[in-house]
């Protein structure tokens, strides 16, 4: 059976922004080549303005966010359901819910309504104390005007079978293993092995970076600590003001070559990964795949990722710790093995995508075969 298929909520592939926008691009990818047809929303201001990519349709939609701020993503994704209200989409799939189940009344009825439920967004620290009252209750409106549900995360699925007495659908995200090409480059680059910490996340507070780089600061290690990530926002002045005087400490800004960011994991000698809210959070599983050796904030949703082949952290102290006491011997080497395992037979991208056409085709005809039962009825 193949479908017609309308991916909602991103700013647009390919991928100019984020985590959605990452997996949207593959799954889209994917469903097409399985021989569905598959359309994806781009903003109207998205660098990419053809109406096709890789055989996937694309649907440009006014957003006003560039004018009026974060309430112009209300507007877009309304701008989004209306124009899907008048096409024939057996599926959507919704990327998050954060600006679009306010319009939940609006989705489409004839369409089978699937929701990617995103990682527990109220609980960022980001937010005030009214906008994560708000996002709670964005969240129950998605579980009340959604059909079908996807967790990135066995945290989330637990989460929401206990708070909204719902199943979902468990699919993370995925990464890709190297090419033969990028194999190439990091043997080339073997000369920067082992002689920097690396860490790479948006400067938010929850990603933990204040609490890694006050580790560093206080540690005495001689070694660079490289930190990718646009500080251009006020945190992230911040952050770069308060570490202005360790030389030790190289604020690289955004680094949108994948290649070289790769590398750059490939060749640290322990990557951070502070991420505290979300779901399979795609940089991690990306520093896996690139056989980075890791330390990760100590949350449910990293050491359900990780489990043991990780050093995890709670506070600078230990972070301090792990930097003036990590090794590479054959233990460490056996954490970066395990992970890359979980890549090759977990999160690879075949395999998400596979999960989502069987649960997309599951979704359709349970929709359509409940219709059928009602109208019957």
């Amino acid at each position: 059976m193949k479908l017609r298929i309308a991916i909602l909520g991103t700013r647009g592939i390919p991928n100019y922004y984020g985590g959605f926008e990452h997996i949207s691009e593959y799954v889209s990818e994917g469903l097409v080549k399985r021989g569905h047809s598959v359309t994806v929303y781009n903003s109207h201001n998205h660098p990419y303005t053809k109406s096709s990519w890789n055989g996937v349709e694309i649907r440009h939609c006014y957003d006003p966010e560039y004018l009026i701020g974060t309430a112009g993503q209300f507007v877009y994704d309304l701008n989004c359901l209306l124009d899907a209200r008048k096409r024939k989409y057996d599926v959507i799939l919704l990327m998050g819910y954060t600006s679009s189940s306010v319009w939940g009344k609006l989705y489409p009825q004839n369409s089978a309504i699937i929701t990617n439920m995103d990682g527990l967004e109220w609980k960022r620290s980001k937010y005030s104390k009214p906008v994560q009252a708000f996002l709670k209750y964005a969240e129950k409106l998605a579980v009340k005007h959604s059909q079908y549900y996807v967790a990135d995360s066995m945290v989330i699925q637990s989460y929401l079978k206990d708070k909204y007495k719902i199943d979902s659908k468990y699919i993370p995200y995925g990464a890709d293993l190297f090419s033969e090409n990028e194999r190439e480059q990091f043997t080339k680059s073997e000369i920067l092995k082992e002689d920097y910490f690396l860490l790479m996340a948006r400067m938010e507070p929850e990603n933990n970076i204040e609490t890694i780089l006050e580790g560093f600061n206080q540690s005495t290690s001689e070694r660079k600590f490289k930190v990718l990530g646009d500080t251009g926002n006020r945190f992230g002045k911040y952050i770069t003001h308060k570490f202005k005087n360790d030389d030790r400490i190289q604020f690289k800004g955004s680094i949108f070559d994948n290649a070289k960011v790769r590398s750059l994991q490939n060749n640290s000698y322990l990557y951070f990964h502070g991420h505290s809210v979300g779901g399979t959070n795609p940089s991690l599983l990306e520093a896996m795949a690139s056989e980075a050796l890791i330390a990760a904030h100590n949350n449910p949703f990293n050491k359900s990722v990780l489990h043991t082949d990780a050093f995890y952290f709670n506070n600078a102290n230990e972070v301090k710790n792990i930097v003036e006491t990590v090794k590479r011997m054959e233990t460490e080497k056996n954490m970066v093995n395990n992970n890359l395992y979980k890549i090759k037979n977990q999160f690879n991208w075949e395999t998400i995508v596979d999960q989502y056409e069987e649960f997309v085709l599951e979704c359709f005809y349970n929709f359509n075969y409940e219709r059928v039962i009602l109208y019957q009825g």
